[in-house]
């Protein structure tokens, strides 16, 4: 007679909990919910605001994709950067070069005037296969040693990027074509389903779909077994190589990941600005994003968002609506006044809150918790200090396990 054993674990073996199963990004009813919420709220505003908002919409959302490509690289690999910068400009330049008008004259830079759906993806691989070559030297690095190596990258290429006045147009820069859909270019306005766009409209309609797609896609990737590769590879080398993770596989899938999101970022760049040059890929745009992954949560989707958020929306918020005087404060222009507040929210968030605004999140998340289990439990000493020990414990595993959480 035989038995049937599908249901029932075998001797010795422990069947696996059920909590254990990472769950799916958008499986609970409460996900579904803020989803919705989010994209009324998405539609609301598109529906209200005005071409100076979106503009700072838009110039935010190419920094989100980049600040989240860096993230995957110093996040979630543990990998210090300083070259982002550079595969924005491969990107960028790939995409002008496929994408930019042919050459009225000898001297003017190369375009082939390719679709859209045909420059952006490209401009995604060339990056990424320039990731690929670059990678294998600059990971045998570590830490303070490959951060030197990627600043030298950004400021070699952006020597490459002067002398190379085919592609780029040299000192001066060049002009690139907004994305095309047939003969229809969304850089004037048009209608759609009987509404007149904007060129704000259009870049935010544009735009919003590949931010979110790109979040959900590292989100994703972030809870398979490559990702997780990554993140034990961050959290400690010698114990990753002990479970068996290929240090270099993971090091450079990372690397070539990065690097291909970097480009994308690069390429929305160069579409929506018209118009860029050499210059636009320095150390400054590096660091800037550094700041934005420090700032919003390292080894985070939503970190990533938030960073860019602080970073490169809130500035342009301030000189749109004059929140800062124009001739600064005490003395500094408004620029360094911004930069002044990156630097000591920098050090202020790595002293006391290595997470980010992320972890300030989870923190309170945590405290809000423990304020619900006292005033369930009706104030309980015994239960309290139990609850007040489990939180600060918990708190102290969020702050060291950062990144963890998408």
């Amino acid at each position: 007679m035989s038995t049937d054993i599908s249901a029932t674990p075998s001797a010795g073996v422990a069947a696996r909990p059920a909590a254990d199963v990472t769950p799916r990004l958008l499986g609970t009813s409460r996900r579904r919910v803020v989803l919705i919420l989010a994209l009324v709220a998405v539609a609301i505003f598109f529906s209200v605001a005005d071409d100076n908002q979106l503009s700072i919409v838009n110039a935010t959302i190419i920094a989100a994709i980049v600040t989240l490509s860096l993230n995957v690289l110093s996040g979630y690999a543990g990998q210090i950067s300083l070259g982002i910068a550079f595969f924005m400009g491969v990107g960028a330049y790939t995409a002008a070069w496929l994408g930019g008008e042919p050459p009225a004259s000898p001297r003017a830079p190369v375009g082939l005037g390719l679709p859209f759906w045909i420059w952006l993806p490209a401009a995604g691989i060339v990056a990424a296969l320039l990731g690929a070559l670059i990678g294998p030297t600059a990971l045998r690095l570590k830490g303070f040693y490959l951060g030197i190596v990627s600043l030298a990258l950004v400021v070699i290429g952006v020597q490459i990027f002067k002398n190379a006045a085919w592609l780029t147009g040299g000192n001066t820069g060049r002009s690139m074509l907004a994305p095309a859909f047939g003969d229809v270019s969304i850089d004037q306005q048009n209608d759609l389903f009987g509404l007149a766009l904007t060129k704000e409209q259009q870049f935010f309609l544009l735009m919003a779909p590949i931010l979110a797609l790109t979040a959900l896609f590292v989100a994703n990737v972030m809870r398979t077994r490559a990702g997780r590769a990554f993140q034990a590879v961050r959290d400690h080398e010698v114990g990753a190589a002990i479970m068996g993770v290929n240090l270099f596989e993971a090091k450079m899938g990372a690397f070539i990941f990065s690097s291909f999101l970097a480009g994308i970022g690069g390429a929305l760049f160069a579409s929506y600005n018209v118009h860029m040059d050499p210059n636009n890929w320095g150390l400054t745009l590096s660091i800037e994003f550094v700041a934005a992954i420090i700032i919003g949560g390292i080894g985070s989707v939503w970190g990533s968002l938030l960073g860019a958020v602080f970073v490169f929306a809130l500035p342009k918020i301030l000189d749109v609506y004059s929140l800062v005087p124009a001739t600064g404060i005490a003395g500094l222009p408004s620029g360094d006044v911004n930069t002044v507040i990156y630097g000591l929210l920098i050090i202020v968030f790595l002293l006391f809150e290595p997470a980010g605004f992320v972890g300030l999140i989870r923190r309170g998340r945590l405290l809000a918790l423990r304020a619900s289990e006292r005033n369930r439990k009706g104030g309980e000493p015994a239960a309290a200090t139990g609850a007040d020990s489990g939180g600060d414990a918990e708190i102290e595993r969020t702050r060291l396990t950062a990144g963890s959480d998408t």
